[in-house]
């Protein structure tokens, strides 16, 4: 473990690999040691090769220049470690480098694992995305104008007079899936191995929900555990017990996961707090407060997942406000308040997420420049490719 630590034969064009994703990795010490750990030789150089798309092993074999019967497990080694996605589609499994983030920081530990040196790579990768402001991973991952995720709302908070549509409630869209499943918090457990725990007491297992196909792989390699569409709806209700907020793909069409995401653990509510204020996408409603009812009392704070609340300008005692720029929308700052002081009301504009994955690749790649000939053919070569593979 980590003999090829700074290694141009693999860990810079693994890097570099990684960088033609919408979301990349900037390259500094941290990064080539946080690799180092997680990639074998080997399997930095097969991920090197991996093209944009989705590829067979035969495929692969030619692009790496390895031989199929030597290639297969180290590919089927990294799918157990979340390093690549192997999908089985009829007869033919295709395989997917997964990015960094959201990726295989997050698949790192999502399992209980003994092969790594867990508390290093968590100390590494907390410093890796804020300490380290100067080289900018904070602003690659939460800086687009796009959003990689978005908030969804608590269906119950929301305005009698407003409308919900399916892709904005996270019980739609888990009744909606075809398949679905619970695992660990990569967040909370990332902190237990810096000897932190959740304040609000949020449970490090059964509490992050994956759907669909990215659901399927994570139960088929021990990530996940499958579950109903009831019991993960009954995880839903758990989760407003604790005042958590729903985070979801920033896509109207078919949102492969639901986070449900504190204030203290969260790396995506710590990126809002940071002053990424639109780091992750908000709801179509903010919370307002009503003054006349307002005691001040400061329940409200601890709810909101992103410090969007606090003490309005005056004397001691004064009713709370809220920071509109950070507000979410997800209505956890609602039930706290004793009083019926805070609701949700609906924004001026009304967010329109992009509808499908490759929408949201596309703008975050065009905002930050990178949109080049060769990540265009990638992209339109992987829609036909599901294309075919829908038709048959």
């Amino acid at each position: 473990m980590g003999h090829h630590l700074g290694s141009k034969s693999s860990i810079i064009p693994l890097i570099d690999r990684l960088n033609k994703n919408p979301v990349g990795l900037v390259d500094n010490d941290r990064l080539r040691r946080i690799l180092a750990m997680l990639f074998s030789e080997e399997e930095a150089l097969v991920a090197s090769k991996f093209p944009l798309e989705e590829a067979t092993l035969e495929e692969l074999a030619r692009g790496t220049g390895l031989a199929a019967d030597g290639l297969l497990p180290i590919l089927d080694a990294m799918a157990e470690k979340g390093l690549v996605m192997d999908l089985p589609y009829a007869g033919t499994t295709y395989y997917m480098l997964m990015p960094g983030l959201i990726g295989f920081f997050e698949f790192t530990f999502m399992k209980k694992r003994d092969d790594l040196p867990l508390p290093e790579l968590a100390r590494l990768m907390s410093e890796y995305l804020f300490e380290d402001a100067a080289q900018g991973q904070a602003r690659e991952f939460f800086g687009s104008k796009t959003s990689l995720t978005r908030s969804l709302v608590y269906d119950d908070a929301v305005p009698v007079s407003s409308e919900v549509t399916p892709y904005e409630s996270a019980r739609r869209i888990i009744s909606a899936a075809s398949y679905g499943a619970v695992g660990m918090c990569y967040c909370r457990h990332k902190k237990e191995h810096l000897g932190e725990t959740c304040t609000k007491q949020a449970p490090v297992e059964g509490t992050c929900i994956s759907l669909g196909t990215s659901a399927r792989f994570m139960v088929r390699r021990g990530f996940a555990e499958e579950k109903s569409s009831a019991e993960l709806l009954a995880i839903l209700d758990r989760a407003r017990d604790l005042k958590l907020t729903h985070i979801t793909d920033n896509v109207r069409h078919k949102p492969s996961f639901i986070c449900n995401c504190c204030s203290c653990c969260c790396e995506l509510m710590a990126g809002v707090q940071a002053g990424y204020s639109d780091g992750v996408a908000k709801t179509p409603f903010a919370a307002a407060v009503d003054r006349s009812a307002c005691n001040g009392c400061t329940l409200c704070f601890s709810a909101c997942n992103v410090a969007a609340i606090s003490v309005a300008d005056g004397p001691p005692g004064s009713t709370a406000a809220i920071n509109m720029a950070s507000c979410l929308g997800c209505g956890a700052c609602v039930p706290a308040c004793p009083r019926d002081a805070i609701s949700l009301v609906e924004r001026v504009e009304r967010p329109l997420p992009p509808e499908k994955r490759k929408d949201m690749f596309t703008a975050i790649l065009k905002e930050k420049g990178r949109l080049t000939p060769y990540l265009v053919s990638g992209a339109r070569k992987r829609a036909r490719r599901l294309l075919q593979r829908r038709k048959g």
